[in-house]
């Protein structure tokens, strides 16, 4: 890793307060929820974390200003090709990490020799991080929950979906990837969440439309309905008059924002249904009437 403090752009004497507002910044500024599918973007919030993970340990950031260990936590006096790969209690391996024990022996192997069995003993390296892709309901996802991933080894993780997730976000469970060298700490999880598309919702930022179908006569005459929401069937009154394309808001039902916490909206756009059987009655009334409003709803298309 780099200078933790010239990452971060602070000065070696900045206080914890200046170290932690210049990681809020930056994490805000290059989080991968903001740069969905760039590398280059999650890299460096990869860089920035550990960053400020390790000039917040008060006795990690002490030794590095001393010129005991150096920015990757490993001893100054160990050997520099190994120095990105091993460091004393507590100190983290490279970003990567490293697929198992097996590959970190090998390494280690092949540094020093057979001479090495005791400078192993006392190494400890972080393992690898790993991603998978999660399928998730639309529903599930805007609602927030629970969601089980299967491994290809079997086993299943519990994947926390936040409310109002939203499609490639990607969500970090540390600690959840390969396992450490020596009781060095696990690697991370990143989980990319593919969100399915719903039958009836469609999200377009914090709002959800919906379109409902009504009847001929629940739209000339108006009438209370049911309809579906997120959280649940609700009551909505249906003007008298009402035309097809006619646009309906039920407030605060629709996505909440992480950052604000305010909901968006539910926007429900009508569509007038004719009968599915024959109508005598409402035939012979059409034919005998004669609308007080002459109108042509096709004149804009043909002009």
């Amino acid at each position: 890793m780099k200078n933790p403090y010239e990452i971060l752009g602070v000065k070696q004497t900045a206080t914890d307060q200046e170290i932690k507002a210049a990681f809020k910044t930056l994490a805000k500024k290059h989080h991968p929820d903001l740069h969905p599918d760039d590398k280059a973007a999650e890299a460096r919030f990869k860089e920035i974390s550990g960053a400020h993970e390790f000039l917040k340990d008060k006795e990690r950031r002490r030794r590095f200003d001393a010129g005991e260990i150096d920015a990757s936590g490993a001893e100054k006096q160990q050997q520099r090709y190994y120095r990105d790969y091993a460091g004393p209690a507590g100190a983290h391996a490279a970003q990567d990490g490293f697929a198992g024990n097996d590959d970190l022996e090998d390494f280690f192997a092949r540094a020093f020799g057979g001479g090495a069995g005791s400078r192993r003993a006392s190494m400890k390296a972080r393992g690898q991080d790993v991603s998978y892709t999660l399928r998730v309901a639309f529903r599930l996802a805007a609602r927030g929950g629970v969601q089980k991933l299967q491994l290809p080894d079997g086993k299943t993780l519990n994947v926390t979906i936040p409310e109002g997730a939203e499609d490639r976000q990607t969500l970090r469970l540390k600690g959840q990837g390969g396992p450490g060298f020596n009781g060095g700490p696990n690697g991370d999880a990143f989980i990319e969440l593919h969100i399915e598309p719903d039958a009836h919702f469609v999200r377009k930022d914090d709002n959800v439309h919906l379109e409902v179908p009504v009847t001929l006569k629940e739209a000339v005459l108006g009438a209370k309905i049911e309809v579906p929401t997120l959280t649940g069937p609700v009551s909505l009154t249906i003007p008298k008059g009402s035309n097809a394309g006619t646009r309906l808001r039920l407030k605060d039902r629709g996505i909440r924002n992480a950052k604000t916490g305010d909901r968006g909206h539910l926007y429900v756009t009508l569509k007038v249904v004719l009968p599915e059987g024959d109508e005598p009655e409402l035939s012979a009334f059409l034919e005998g009437w004669t609308p007080k409003h002459a109108q042509n709803p096709r004149k804009e298309m043909l002009s």
